[in-house]
């Protein structure tokens, strides 16, 4: 059983930062892609940012130069450190990972979301 366990959501004012780490743990023999997707009230939930094993990274239009993506593959974690925050940003983020547990078992994962609300 794989899990994810994500933390540093909270309540930021407009132009504010905040920093969000996940977490996996479990049977893992390695991890193909972590991101960030976030979801807001009347929205679908859309990549924020994804970055590969090797450290490619892309993300949405609306956070480039806001929030940057980064991974400790020794400690498989990921991170993303969101800066000058607006309040159109205020939605559930969830951690995602696309994990091989065994030899022919290859599954997409998800964090419980953590709240990140932006207030102006």
């Amino acid at each position: 059983q794989v899990q994810l366990v994500e933390s540093g959501g909270g309540l930021v004012q407009a132009g504010g930062s905040l920093r969000l780490s996940c977490a996996a743990s479990g049977s893992i023999f390695s991890i193909n892609f972590m991101g960030w997707y976030r979801q807001a009230p009347g929205k679908q939930r859309d990549l924020v940012a994804g970055i590969s094993s090797g450290g490619s990274t892309n993300s949405a239009d609306s956070v480039k130069g806001r929030f940057t993506i980064s991974r400790d593959n020794a400690k498989n974690m990921v991170f993303l450190q969101m800066n000058s925050l607006k309040p159109e940003d205020t939605a559930v983020y969830y951690c995602n990972a696309i994990i091989r547990t065994g030899w022919s078992t290859t599954r997409n994962y998800w964090g419980q979301g953590t709240q990140v609300t932006v207030s102006s």
